[in-house]
């Protein structure tokens, strides 16, 4: 694959184009702003079956005015096509989770080579890159904008964002798309919200807001931030597989809330067997808030379940 340059599309408009990989091909969109400037990246449906980053970008993306613009806006819509059109959030192909193996390999498996192209040929091209994800089919989650705490200029774009819920993180792991953009000195935001399989206005909302926020923020777009009110700031580990994990395949039944305030060694919820009989109980291992709950009932063993962050106060 040949690597392109934004400056080969005519500025002052909108373009459309693909990357062909092969077995699929990545859909870009890219506005190119009258005058000169930096670049925004966004990518969505990084997992499958998250849809509200989809429609924002492609509703932003006919919004926008390319002669108010001085920079660009560089988005892929659809992250994993493969896991995409099949609404699953790992891939069909190979059963990756493209989520998890940045950098990727030009030479590997399909979801190995979705992650190397969107890397070096998407995410490497951004002044700030912006990743929107959801909770998916599976989960719960704020409507949030998430950000790297040891990064001044990735907690500033979580704050101009636009979102009620922020969460940082003192820590990014690997094989991420943020981690990428990290190793690449890239700032970065992402998005969680919902989930549930559908878009919900209100997240839609936030996520077409964001974009707009953080074109202003780069000066790419003229005009003042629109502010809404920070309700709640958390901090912790964002990866979901890092709090309380299904032991076994069963039915789970939550006994707490998204958001709820939850004290060390409280219950939480149980799992049953389908004669009703409860097979274990979870407690909370820690004081702090449900960040994460899984909401699709039926689980298999190593589910997340449940993710506790903690509330900053002051």
């Amino acid at each position: 694959m040949e690597d392109f340059l934004l400056t080969d599309y005519a500025p002052g408009r909108r373009h459309r184009f693909t990357i062909p990989l092969g077995f699929t091909d990545l859909p870009v969109l890219l506005i190119r702003g009258a005058a000169p400037g930096r670049t925004l990246v966004v990518t969505g449906a990084v997992h499958g079956d998250e849809y509200e980053g989809v429609r924002a970008i492609l509703e932003t993306f006919d919004e926008l005015d390319p002669a108010a613009m001085a920079g660009n806006l560089l988005a892929v819509p659809v992250a994993n096509p493969p896991a995409f059109w099949a609404g699953t959030r790992t891939s069909p192909l190979d059963g990756g989770n493209l989520a998890r193996v940045f950098p990727g390999d030009p030479g590997g498996g399909p979801t190995q080579v979705i992650a190397h192209a969107l890397g070096t040929r998407i995410i490497a091209l951004a002044d700030l890159y912006a990743d929107f994800h959801s909770a998916g089919v599976g989960w719960a989650m704020p409507s949030m904008a998430g950000y790297d705490e040891s990064d001044p200029r990735s907690a500033a774009a979580a704050e101009a964002f636009g979102a009620e819920y922020l969460w940082g993180h003192p820590e990014i792991p690997p094989g991420r798309t943020v981690s990428f953009a990290k190793s690449r000195g890239i700032p970065f935001v992402y998005t969680e919200a919902w989930g549930a399989g559908r878009v919900a206005p209100s997240d839609l909302e936030m996520m077409k807001r964001g974009i707009r926020n953080l074109l202003r923020h780069l000066a790419i777009l003229p005009g003042e931030l629109e502010r809404v009110p920070v309700r709640m700031r958390l901090t912790g580990e964002g990866n979901i597989h890092s709090g309380i994990n299904s032991p076994a395949e069963g039915f789970f039944i939550p006994a707490v809330s998204l958001l709820e305030p939850v004290s060390e060694g409280q219950y939480l919820g149980r799992l049953t067997n389908i004669l009703g009989e409860t097979t274990h109980r979870f407690t909370a291992g820690s004081a702090g808030v449900i960040g994460l709950i899984r909401q699709f009932p039926t689980v298999r063993e190593g589910d997340p379940l449940f993710l506790i962050a903690q509330p900053v106060t002051g």
